[in-house]
């Protein structure tokens, strides 16, 4: 028996082809890269997270940062449905250290606070979750 296909027949032109959902299609993203510090400092976080894998590796044995990759993976999952509400991760950001962390959203404004953010579509988002429909779970600014 032959298992149904999990896409939209709507989407067939590509992922975020839905105006209604997506709003219309801007160029500026396409052209414009990433800036080039937040290449490095990405680089740079992903350089710690390596070292301090082996740091752990050489202290605690080999099978410590594969325990430490299996609860990741497990803090990862869980989620609230999508929604007003966003998930907070608490549990993954302690595992992670980065609750002593001190971003731009605690002294200028949380990104999901701004005028021109759109909320999120839950009937959209556990489609997408559910494996029905493509695309991302929410656009995030007009």
């Amino acid at each position: 028996m032959e298992e149904a296909p999990k896409t939209l027949a709507h989407q067939i032109g590509g992922i975020q082809n839905d105006a209604l959902r997506f709003g219309l299609h801007g160029v500026k993203s396409d052209l414009v890269g990433s800036h080039p510090l937040d290449v490095a400092h990405r680089s740079t976080i992903k350089n710690q997270e390596d070292m301090k894998r082996k740091v752990l590796a050489n202290t605690y044995g080999s099978a410590f940062p594969l325990k430490m990759d299996l609860d990741r993976q497990i803090l990862t999952r869980f989620q609230r449905p999508p929604g007003p509400i966003p998930s907070s991760m608490l549990g993954l950001e302690a595992m992670n250290g980065s609750l002593d962390d001190f971003g731009f959203e605690d002294y200028l404004n949380d990104p999901r606070e701004s005028e021109v953010y759109r909320p999120q579509d839950m009937h959209h988002g556990m489609e997408v979750r559910l494996g029905i429909s493509k695309g991302p779970v929410c656009p995030s600014f007009v």
